[in-house]
């Protein structure tokens, strides 16, 4: 499901126009990637945990010249842990 259709099946189960919609999607991506960016987690209960998690630099194989090794810098990914109420719902 992309963004659009979430926006359509939500505006039609909640009466609330499409356009609302679409802001309140747009300002709760907004908000969590500022979130993470400034190091804190969002959590929202019983559906899960948006975090950001450090990710070691490495060594590598350059994937053009599989014998040559390169340097993976350290960097910052997103993360997400499910929680207890959806994974009772996919069981």
């Amino acid at each position: 499901m992309n963004k659009a259709k979430l926006t359509e099946t939500i505006a039609s189960k909640t009466s609330i126009h499409k356009k609302d919609v679409e802001k309140v999607l747009d300002t709760f991506e907004q908000t969590t990637m500022e979130t993470l960016k400034s190091g804190n987690e969002v959590t929202l209960t019983g559906f899960g945990t948006f975090s950001a998690r450090i990710r070691s630099a490495r060594m590598g194989v350059n994937p053009r010249n599989p014998k040559e090794k390169i340097q993976i810098p350290q960097v910052i990914v997103p993360k997400f842990k499910s929680g207890k109420n959806l994974k009772e719902f996919l069981k």
